[in-house]
């Protein structure tokens, strides 16, 4: 009897789950059992610490790596501003301007390669007479150094090496562009003068700022009515400011000038330059090469380039030094002149080379 009731029992209960399963819709299906107490607490911390992790990463790398902006090319001009003085508005540039490209000229080995500037007014001199050509092709400022390091390779072939390795920036395109006062040239020469470089530098700058010109050289007109008193507040000694007024005062009467400078031969320029005091024939054959642009001047003073040469010819320089045998103790002065002819008209590019042989510092000269 028992046995009987519980099966109804059973029965009945089965078919009521039956009957509640059936009623709800096909596509539903039961939640997951939410869990309670301690462990729902901390299911739910970790998956806000999960969540708190993964933003702070996002934030972390947004704040390390930002995203590039896009920058769109400008279609307009540059911004302008007006001018100071009122006159044409100067255009602004966020860049600066390449530099311009050097100006391709006629040059001569014979004649002066510089592109000289008035002293008095910073006018671009021209050269009124003619470079002479040769009869293959025509000599600019762009190739003159190169013909020149042909010439010396074909005379001697141990100058290869030496040119391979030491590039002269004086008489390449970019050296033969850059503009020349000669007034400033060779105060600058007369102001190193048994000086070390640093010293050179030194005293120049000061000498410029007693003339408050922004910096710029002062013209030969300015210097030549300064107290010697004052030039020599720069660091000048006594013959040195003496020696730098008088060459301002040929300047400013126009004994000497820039166009004199341009076309006239070497034997006047030397002549000239000689009668200044304080410049010797060194001094201005020194100027001859590097602020004239001459290419065919050769010192035969010149004790760097005597030493060079005789290292240059294969001699042991270190034991002729030792033994001494007074100014022309590395090689005859007769010696010197019968290499070097050799290399004309290209004669101040084999000097600046000779130089270099012995590493002699000419960075007052340049």
């Amino acid at each position: 009897m028992a046995t009987r009731r519980s099966a109804r029992l059973s029965a009945a209960a089965s078919t009521s789950v039956s009957v509640s399963a059936s009623s709800q819709p096909a596509s539903a299906s039961a939640p997951d059992p939410a869990p309670r107490g301690r462990k729902r607490k901390a299911a739910l911390d970790t998956s806000q610490k999960a969540v708190d992790e993964e933003a702070l990463e996002e934030a972390t790398a947004a704040v390390a790596t930002p995203r590039k902006r896009r920058v769109k090319k400008a279609t307009t001009p540059p911004p302008t501003t007006p001018a100071a003085s009122g006159g044409e508005p100067v255009t602004v540039y966020e860049t600066p301007k390449p530099k311009a490209a050097a100006v391709r000229r006629l040059a001569d080995p014979n004649a002066t390669n510089a592109t000289l500037l008035s002293p008095e007014t910073s006018r671009v001199v021209t050269r009124n007479t003619s470079p002479s050509k040769t009869p293959d092709s025509q000599i600019t400022t762009a190739n003159i150094l190169e013909e020149a390091c042909k010439h010396l390779i074909s005379v001697d072939p141990r100058m290869k090496p030496l040119i391979e390795k030491h590039h002269c920036h004086i008489f390449s395109p970019a050296g033969l562009s850059e503009k020349i006062d000669p007034f400033e040239a060779i105060c600058s020469g007369i102001i190193s003068q048994q000086v070390t470089g640093a010293a050179a530098k030194a005293i120049k700058k000061r000498f410029v700022d007693l003339f408050e010109n922004d910096g710029k050289f002062p013209h030969p007109s300015q210097v030549s009515t300064r107290p010697i008193d004052e030039l020599r507040t720069a660091g000048l000694s006594q013959r040195k400011a003496e020696y730098v007024q008088g060459l301002a005062e040929k300047f400013a009467s126009g004994e000497l000038s820039a166009q004199l400078l341009v076309d006239a031969p070497y034997e006047v320029v030397l002549e000239k330059l000689i009668a200044v005091r304080g410049l010797g024939q060194w001094s201005v054959e020194m100027f001859a090469c590097f602020g004239l642009k001459k290419m065919d001047i050769f010192s035969l003073g010149d004790l760097g380039v005597q030493r060079g040469m005789a290292a240059f010819v294969g001699r042991d320089v270190a034991k002729l030094k030792r033994k001494g045998g007074g100014k022309w103790k590395y090689m005859s002065e007769q010696e010197m002149k019968q290499i070097s002819d050799k290399f004309a008209p290209y004669r101040s590019v084999f000097m600046w080379y000779m130089w270099k042989v012995e590493e002699t510092d000419i960075s007052t000269l340049e």
